[in-house]
């Protein structure tokens, strides 16, 4: 079958890309921006591309177009697909019936953490030798891409709450029908769909409707939405992480922590990653991976050679003795984990916190006013404010002298620079490329030093 995929270089279909070329199909797909590193992946798949939504693609007559939800009505292409007639599905519909019907689907869900647990349960389900399919919405390092079809009857799959297409509006996890499904956390996120809690707070109890008796919600016992989401009704079996009657992760030094569940040992893991975040994550990936069938020991010993998930903290280089990270963190309860984890990890040594408000929800200001307390930690902030419909400045103004903004990328960088010590620690966080401000900001310390 040849699909023809819309909005192929978005994580989440140009994973589904990758599977789909995996199955045997011929694929092809269109993009707004057709650019690395997504389209050096797919084009080493043997993955035609074309820049744009033109509708003269239509003369390339697929079988079917698989339509993301970055398109609107009003795009050309689409616009041809439906004057016509012709057949058209969601990403998450297509990968429901052609790939994870009959599998046993493993679903991270959550606002925070789904990525990096995501990554987590498939590596530890791989070490177990259980081989699982998997579509992560990064690229955990351990595998080098962020998706694969074997003929495991495991597929791992991060369950976004995001919309389908413009013509479902249902949350993409609806699809997928786990048999193992995790419950990380909930929070208010993605203001652009969502108008409060209460309205994602049902979309996941219509989650935990889809999951079957004979299955497992794995879930944070700590996270009060998620409490009342299950207050709502629940079919199926529990299993808590975080909460003293199931999976508990007990510290026993900055690198280290012991594994118990209901207050027995299970294992230990001694790792790099840094933050409870991560041992949160960890316990929804060993307590998920355990209804499956793996060890909790062999489960601790897989985490141990865990490599985490690129832009996750990931480590971009030193330069002038200055150490620079680029990590995900979009939401403002991820970037006050983010930078507690950096601060336990380097102590007294100063973090300069480097922000690109880029997310659907960061652009409206709906949560600047949350923004200086979750940069608090940090010694010196900065904030790229270019396209932003509100005034950072304004609402970072709590941080006073330590906290500055720019609309220009390249002044940015070069202010940064001159601040910038030996053994300081630049903490860069964005959703997006941020210009490759990564790169731009060592090569000016290394032309400095």
């Amino acid at each position: 079958m040849h699909i023809h995929i819309l909005g192929i270089c978005g994580t989440f279909m140009g994973g589904l890309a990758t599977i789909a070329r995996q199955a045997g199909h011929k694929v092809t797909g269109c993009d707004a921006n057709v650019y690395p590193p997504m389209s050096s992946q797919l084009e080493a798949q043997g993955i035609d591309l074309i820049q744009g939504y033109g509708a003269e693609q239509i003369s390339l007559r697929p079988d079917l177009w698989v339509v993301g939800n970055v398109v609107t009505r009003g795009t050309p292409l689409m616009e041809e697909i439906l004057d016509r007639g012709e057949a058209y599905i969601s990403g998450p519909q297509w990968l429901a019936e052609n790939i994870l019907l009959g599998k046993w689907v493993l679903a991270i869900a959550g606002t925070h953490g789904k990525t990096t647990t995501s990554a987590m349960l498939a590596w530890i389900l791989e070490v177990a030798g259980k081989r699982p399919g998997f579509l992560v919405g990064g690229v955990p390092q351990n595998f080098g891409t962020s998706a694969r079809l074997t003929d495991s009857e495991f597929f791992v799959i991060e369950a976004d709450e995001y919309d389908t297409a413009f013509f479902d509006k249902r949350s993409k996890f609806l699809h997928y029908h786990p048999k193992t499904a995790v419950l990380n956390n909930l929070e208010f996120d993605h203001a652009d769909i969502f108008v409060d809690l209460a309205t994602i707070e049902q979309q996941f109890h219509h989650f935990v409707r889809i999951v079957p008796r004979s299955g497992m919600l794995v879930v944070n016992g700590q996270d009060r939405a998620l409490a009342r989401v299950l207050d709502r009704g629940c079919w199926t079996p529990l299993d808590y992480f975080g909460a003293s009657n199931g999976w508990q992760a007990e510290t026993l030094d900055i690198d280290a922590f012991r594994v118990s569940r209901d207050g027995q040992e299970r294992g230990r893991v001694r790792w790099g990653l840094l933050g409870g975040h991560n041992r949160s994550n960890a316990l929804a990936a060993i307590a998920a991976a355990h209804h499956a069938g793996v060890d909790p020991s062999v489960a601790c010993a897989a985490l141990e050679r865990f490599d985490n998930v690129k832009r996750r903290m990931e480590l971009r280089g030193t330069a002038a003795g200055v150490v620079v990270y680029d990590d995900f963190a979009h939401h403002p309860t991820a970037i006050a984990v983010t930078v507690a984890g950096l601060r336990s990890k380097v102590g007294e040594a100063r973090i300069l916190a480097v922000l690109e408000p880029r997310s659907n929800t960061m652009k409206l200001g709906v949560m600047k006013n949350a923004l200086p307390d979750s940069l608090a930690e940090a010694d010196l902030v900065y904030c790229y404010s270019a396209n932003l419909g509100w005034d950072p400045a304004g609402a970072l103004a709590p941080l006073g002298a330590k906290a500055t903004c720019y609309n220009n990328l390249d002044i940015l960088v070069a202010a940064i620079a001159a601040e910038a010590k030996p053994g300081d620690q630049v903490l860069i966080m964005s959703n997006g490329g941020f210009g490759g401000i990564h790169q731009k900001l060592l090569d000016r310390l290394r032309a400095i030093g």
